[in-house]
């Protein structure tokens, strides 16, 4: 199993970026499959999700900003990510896992995430 992102880079607060993540080895659909940051020092955030079901969830702080969404027949994951901050500058993670549990605040349990990619960097400068 192995998970490939790409898409990062340095853009200025206001605009967008898409991140893609490619997997590799299983057939991801029956998975629930997410977005993690980690900004330096502090804890990841699953900030968003799409579960098997094909629900989505977002932390609060992106929601209206980021879309998670995926193409089976490429077995390929995005995230759209519009709008962004400063405060949105942080290592990217592909993730995989199965029932990855969701808090109330919409972000998602790091820890029920099984399978990660290498990470793709984002900054956004103000």
């Amino acid at each position: 199993v192995q998970l490939v992102e790409s898409g990062g880079g340095s853009v200025q607060a206001g605009g967008s970026l898409r991140l893609s993540c490619v997997v590799y080895g299983y057939s991801y659909s029956t998975w629930d499959m997410g977005w993690v940051r980690q900004a330096p020092g502090k804890a990841r955030e699953g900030v968003a999700t799409i579960k098997s079901d094909e629900t989505t969830y977002y932390v609060d702080s992106v929601k209206g900003r980021f879309t998670i969404s995926q193409d089976s027949a490429k077995n390929t994951l995005y995230l759209q990510m519009n709008s962004l901050k400063p405060g949105d500058t942080a290592m990217y993670y592909c993730a995989a896992g199965t029932a990855v549990e969701i808090t109330a605040n919409g972000a998602a349990r790091v820890e029920g995430f099984d399978y990660w990619g290498q990470g793709t960097q984002v900054t956004v400068s103000s």
